[in-house]
């Protein structure tokens, strides 16, 4: 919690103006709605607030420029940060002292249960943690986030409700929790898992497709069409066998196929409000 005494005392350092000092200590004080009642916040920045981090980097600009008179390296965000050394015995040390230097400084209060001293792979910064090749260190998503991707995905395409919805709207929700994803981690090591989680993807879209189709003669004569469209090259017999079977939805849609003729190729056709289908690992190499 960024003490806001401190906090102004650090921002005069910089800026002379008292209408922007004013209306800051303003904001500072406004207070926090939960359920409709507000309640006063007597120390600390509001959460989620527009000027929230940029506070934070203005505080800890001093805890920068310390940490670099000690010759250390270390990244930091707003409130997170990290700090690498070369062994345990000296990460015990640098953390010990650096908290007492936050606390006496800063008047900072360090969460005890957020603070750890922990090898670079097993370190969560950002949504990212680090593995090493032959040569360097190099940065990944973290799996908790790999998960929250999924889980993501799974609400969008549970079943009974993105079949009742129009394929445009699925296409367009996905497309944007896939490229946001993509964006965010496109600096990080992740070619493999974008490539499973792209088979796993498209394998979810078919189902919803096969179930909008609905009828297996329905879903034979669309495949036949697709299959003659881009030569497929699979016989009538092939299509009408996956179209009458009696397996499942789900092991269905994991037949050759349906996979091969809803190819990436296929989901990725635009056609008039539907925009394609975006592919994870080309989006990434892009």
């Amino acid at each position: 919690m960024l003490e806001e005494p401190k906090l102004i005392s650090i921002l005069r350092e910089k800026v002379n103006d008292k209408t922007t000092l004013h209306l800051i200590r303003s904001f500072l004080r406004a207070g926090v709605m939960e359920n409709g009642l507000t309640s006063p916040t007597e120390i600390g920045v509001p959460q989620g607030g527009p000027l929230s981090p940029i506070l934070s980097n203005i505080y800890l600009d001093k805890f920068d420029k310390e940490l670099e008179e000690r010759g250390l390296r270390f990244v930091r965000y707003a409130d997170d940060c990290d700090i690498f050394v070369k062994s345990e015995m000296s990460a015990n040390r640098v953390m010990k002292s650096v908290t007492s230097w936050l606390e006496r400084k800063l008047f900072l209060k360090v969460s005890a249960t957020k603070t750890k001293v922990v090898r670079p792979n097993d370190s969560n910064f950002l949504g990212f943690t680090f593995w090493k090749n032959k040569d360097s260190w190099k940065c990944k998503p973290s799996s908790d986030r790999k998960v929250k991707l999924y889980t993501k995905i799974r609400e969008v395409l549970q079943r009974k409700a993105a079949v009742a919805r129009p394929l445009s709207y699925t296409f367009t929700k996905v497309n944007q929790i896939v490229r946001g994803w993509i964006n965010y981690f496109r600096i990080g090591s992740m070619k493999k898992f974008m490539k499973e989680f792209g088979q796993w993807l498209r394998h979810k879209i078919r189902v919803v497709i096969i179930k909008q189709w609905k009828k297996p003669m329905r879903v034979y004569t669309n495949l036949q069409r697709i299959n003659k469209r881009f030569k497929c090259n699979f016989t009538d017999e092939d299509i009408f066998k996956v179209a009458n079977t009696r397996l499942g939805l789900y092991r269905q849609c994991g037949l050759n196929v349906i996979n091969f003729i809803i190819s990436p190729k296929v989901l990725a056709i635009q056609k008039a409000e539907r925009p394609g289908l975006v592919n994870p690992l080309e989006y990434y190499l892009r």
